[in-house]
Parts: C-alpha cells; structure tokens; sequence
C-alpha cells in the first residue's frame, strides 16, 4: 500500500506548489540532456531519422540509470526517507498545477487586454497568437488544457501504476520504486516530443522516433482521458451525453491519434467548435473541425474546462488506485 501513499502525495504536492521556477526540475535537465545529444548525434555519419532516434535511446538511458542509481541510493536510508524521495520523483512527473495556472493566467488576462491575452496563451500553445481574436484565444486554451491533461496528469499517473503492478510480485519497496522509475522515463519520452515533435524543416525527420514513441505511450492514457472527460462532464454544467456523441464522432479529426480523443470530449462537454485553422511557423494549417459551435466562445469556458480537467484526473486518480488494490488483493 506505500505505493497508494506515495501516489496521493506526490498528485498533493504537485497541487501545492506545481512547478518552482527556481527548482533544477528534471524535466528541465533532460530538456537540457535532450539539446546535448541532439548537437551530437546530428555530427555523426548519420541520416537525420537515425540520428533522433539514437537521441532518444540516450536519452532514455541517461534518465533510466539516473533514476535507477538515485533509488538505489534512497533504498539504503531508513524507509521514511526512501518514501519521501520517491514522492518527490513521482511529483515532478505530474504538471496540473502549472497547468491550470497557465489557463487561468490567459482567462485574467481577457479580463485586461486582448494583447495581454495573446501573450499568455502563447505560453501554451505551439501556434501563432498574434491576429487571434477573443474566440480563438479560448478555443486555444480549452485545446491545450484538455491535450495536456492526458500527456501532462493522466499518463503519468497511468505509467506509474504500471510500473507498480509490474513490480509486485517483487514485493517490499520495488513496487514504488518502479512507479517512480517507470513515470520518469515517460516523462522523457513526453519531453522530447514536445522539444523533437515538429513537422517542420529541422525536425521532420530527426523528430520522427520521439513523436511515435510518444503516441504509443499516450496511447492508452488518451482514450481514458477521454472517458474521464465524458464521465466528469455534468460537473462543469456540461452535457455527458454530447460529449460522448462527440467523442465517438470527432476523436479521429486530429493529426494526433491520441489528441482527438480528451479533445473531441471536452469539446461535447463544452459545447465548443475545437480546430480549424491555425498559424504555424509562419503556414496556415486547416485542421479539421472537431465539436459543435453550440453556444459562442465564452471567457468563463477556460474556468469550465479547468474544472472538467481537474475533475477528470481525480476520476483517473482513483482508477489507477482501484486497479492497483484489485491487483494487490489477487497477487
């Protein structure tokens, strides 16, 4: 049960205090790894897919033994100590806070200017936001708050109660340290896709490993996401059954096969018209109408979006600790 112990603490923590600019956060040193070995790989006599994709094994490799070297090294203090540092591992796989800060940041900034606005949710978006009018800054946010909630709450939180179920025949304290382990190295796939996943002119090859390595991982963690979203819809003055007709409907109207499906959810839940065009690296991109333009874009729809976010990872939360006792009480 240290497993579930930890689990609540780091989802409490992240909660806390999310993301401490003034912390060394892992992410950040494997965002920094991730830059070194690119500079590398691309000097070898390599085709520039190979090259990516030699990144991401070292990558994984350097994170992997990283980790696995810093739990060793927390397995021989008292267990007190051990729990604690796994706590604070697994919390820094989880972004919710920073999440939701960031969507509430652009919703008090339409309170002030539509500059202001723009300048926030540029922060969270991939996408040019200079000629973006009030609609499509919400339509923006709703997009990336639902997106990231899967890749950025929920699959971390799966891929930790994986590498704990996995560990549990090995029982004592492997089960955590697996969790720990196991959410670290998504958190590294997650990073390089978002740093190598551009279908640009530098990365259009070199980012092909990291962006489908990230997709497999996402896979699962999306389409629960999803559900989540549907089941937690009438907590947000949404529709559970429009959201659910919409998901069915418009999850394959992304050119993400995860994205669509927490997407095209929270949009039948909102009752928002999600996609559409968008500027990218200076190009329009036309990309497919996911959801119904039920009602016009409100402010008040990122508060609408953050509840059915935060709504829907305590729903996954308790899934992952419902499956985990169910597997505890069979092994």
């Amino acid at each position: 049960m240290s497993f579930l112990l930890v689990l609540g603490a780091a989802c409490l923590l992240d909660l806390l205090f999310g993301d401490p600019r003034w912390f060394p956060h892992p992410v950040r040193l494997i965002g920094w790894f991730a830059v070194q070995m690119e500079r590398r790989t691309r000097r070898l006599p390599l085709r520039e897919r190979q090259s990516g994709c030699l990144t991401v094994l070292l990558v994984l490799l350097a994170t992997g033994g990283t980790s696995a070297a810093l739990l060793l090294l927390l397995a021989l203090l008292p267990q007190p100590f051990f729990l604690a540092g796994t706590t604070f591992l697994l919390y820094t796989t989880i972004a919710a806070r920073d999440l939701i800060g960031h969507a509430l940041a652009v919703h008090a900034a339409l309170g002030n200017s539509i500059e202001a606005a723009r300048q926030q949710v540029s922060l969270i978006v991939g996408r040019d936001t200079s000629q973006m009018d009030k609609a499509a800054i919400i339509r923006a946010c709703v997009e990336s708050v639902a997106e990231n909630m899967s890749d950025g709450i929920i699959a971390p939180l799966c891929w930790a109660t994986a590498g704990a179920t996995l560990a549990l025949p090995l029982g004592g304290i492997w089960p955590v340290a697996c969790a720990a382990l196991v959410a670290m190295l998504y958190k590294a796939i997650s990073t390089m896709d978002s740093m190598f996943g551009y279908k640009n002119e530098r990365y259009l090859h070199f980012g092909f490993c990291p962006a489908r390595l990230d997709d497999l991982a996402n896979y699962l963690p999306a389409r629960l996401s999803g559900l989540a979203i549907v089941a937690s819809a009438p907590l947000c003055n949404g529709s559970l059954k429009q959201s659910w007709r919409i998901l069915l409907r418009d999850h394959r109207n992304h050119a993400s096969p995860n994205s669509g499906w927490p997407e095209a959810a929270a949009a039948g839940a909102l009752g928002m018209q999600l996609g559409g065009d968008a500027v990218y690296f200076g190009k329009t991109v036309s990309k497919p109408l996911i959801g119904e333009s039920l009602v016009p874009p409100q402010r008040y729809d990122i508060l609408r979006v953050c509840r059915l976010a935060l709504a829907a990872s305590l729903l996954c939360l308790l899934l992952c600790a419902g499956l985990f006792v169910l597997l505890l009480a069979a092994s």
